[in-house]
């Protein structure tokens, strides 16, 4: 099935926690009742791929921590090097959700119209996790995440990632 990933914005980490609580995990986005204003981008994780899509709009090199993601749930600690020890651990099962850092819904939201079918085609040419090879497939993800980034700032909000497995 592969990873689901929803970008959404929301004003705090207590609203997520609140959230994600009342939805007993999630989805958070979608569906009959959203409950956060966001997009669906499977497969997009927030380190990797949308790493890629921050590097392609700086003009940068891809490193990890791009996004600079903190973990918001689980609420419990992250487990070591070795994993989590337990089965039900919920850093074993998810999901897991993700602020991403200001600097990078900056950078979304100060992509500019105009240029987002180059910035589209740069990051299909940049990542080879993504499924597509061609920019214009990319192009209505591009400018949803771009149009959310500019909604969370102009809110003063932050942005975040549910992740599922």
């Amino acid at each position: 099935m592969g990873v689901l990933t929803d970008y959404f914005r929301a004003p705090d980490d207590g609203a997520v926690l609140a959230a994600v609580d009342d939805a007993e995990g999630g989805p958070l986005v979608g569906g009959a009742r959203p409950v956060f204003d966001g997009v669906r981008a499977k497969g997009v994780d927030p380190e990797v791929v949308l790493g890629q899509l921050i590097a392609v709009a700086r003009d940068v090199q891809w490193e990890a921590d791009l996004a600079g993601e903190t973990p918001v749930w689980p609420t419990t600690p992250p487990p070591g090097r070795e994993g989590p020890t337990d089965e039900d651990d919920p850093w074993s099962t998810g999901p897991w959700i993700m602020r991403l850092s200001r600097p990078a819904r900056d950078t979304l939201a100060d992509l500019p119209a105009a240029g987002l079918p180059a910035v589209s085609a740069r990051w299909a040419a940049a990542s080879e996790e993504l499924d597509t090879t061609d920019g214009e497939d990319l192009r209505p993800l591009v400018e949803a995440l771009t149009a959310l980034a500019r909604r969370a700032r102009e809110a003063g909000e932050d942005l975040y990632c549910w992740i599922c497995l």
